[in-house]
């Protein structure tokens, strides 16, 4: 992706949250080309938004640059300085590595530092992934104090955009949301900060995360478990993707070690059990 593409990106942003919810009002084809046409020439982030659906817009993982680029190597340099092995050899180090993961040496991982952008993702599930702590991992969210939430945008679940009269009555409700905050800030004179108290939990939003790996793979083994909320689900298998694209060492970590607990215990842990794995009767 060129960075022209990312500015024009950034730039196209505000415009999209109106835009998303138009998507699903508009029915011609002939308007749709004419729309098409139009938003082209003011960005091709919004041309291209055309062509995906509003889920594949919603959740969105940016890694930062300040991740750790090799972490295997990484954590094969941490522990060589306690085991006094020579650290300045970087193939050394990675295989000290890789043999750290395989003997389950978690204390190394705490070294492998993660950040991103989790962007687009419901204010809901953002407070589910704060619950999930080790690490001490921090993070920073997009202010519903300064920030103007006009034609905010929302994630759709699924079994309602399937459900025509549930779909209108959500969405309905998510118009009569922004009129109510605009109403208040505008023609009552209340503070942004206070209108800012009937924004829905399904609201977008957009954080800053930082934590480390050892955090990280114990949260899929609970985030990818069917088990876990839908849109949880979509979280870690967006970071996953996003990781893997990463670096080389990043594409063996996640393909080894990011998974749902059955597959690392080899049976289902849950009550109630989706039958992927037998269940351990305890």
């Amino acid at each position: 992706m060129s960075d022209d593409f990312v500015q024009d990106a950034i730039a196209g942003l505000e415009m999209s949250m109106t835009f998303v919810r138009l998507q699903g009002k508009i029915k011609s084809p002939q308007y749709l080309n004419v729309l098409n046409h139009d938003i082209k020439k003011k960005g091709k982030w919004m041309f291209l938004l055309l062509k995906t659906s509003y889920k594949e817009y919603m959740g969105n993982v940016i890694i930062i640059k300040e991740t750790t680029k090799n972490p295997i190597t990484l954590m094969g340099e941490r522990a060589g300085v306690c085991w006094g092995a020579d650290i300045t050899d970087e193939e050394k180090n990675y295989k000290r590595g890789l043999d750290c993961l395989k003997s389950g040496h978690g204390r190394v991982l705490e070294y492998v530092n993660v950040e991103m952008i989790l962007d687009g993702y419901s204010a809901r599930v953002i407070r589910e992934w704060y619950t999930h702590l080790g690490g001490a991992p921090t993070r920073l969210q997009a202010s519903t104090r300064y920030i103007n939430y006009k034609d905010f945008s929302y994630v759709l679940p699924p079994k309602i955009e399937k459900n025509p009269d549930a779909k209108a009555l959500f969405e309905k409700t998510m118009e009569d949301i922004t009129k109510a905050c605009e109403k208040l800030e505008k023609e009552l004179d209340i503070p942004r900060e206070d209108a800012a108290m009937l924004l829905p939990l399904g609201m977008s939003t957009k954080i800053v995360d930082k934590r480390n790996l050892r955090n990280l793979i114990d949260m899929s083994h609970q985030r990818m478990c069917t088990r876990a909320y839908w849109e949880y689900r979509n979280i870690m298998n967006d970071i996953v993707k996003a990781l893997r694209d990463y670096s080389d060492e990043w594409k063996y970590i996640t393909d080894n070690y990011f998974m749902p607990k059955c597959e690392l215990t080899g049976y289902c842990t849950e009550k109630k059990t989706c039958g992927r794995k037998p269940y351990k009767e305890m």
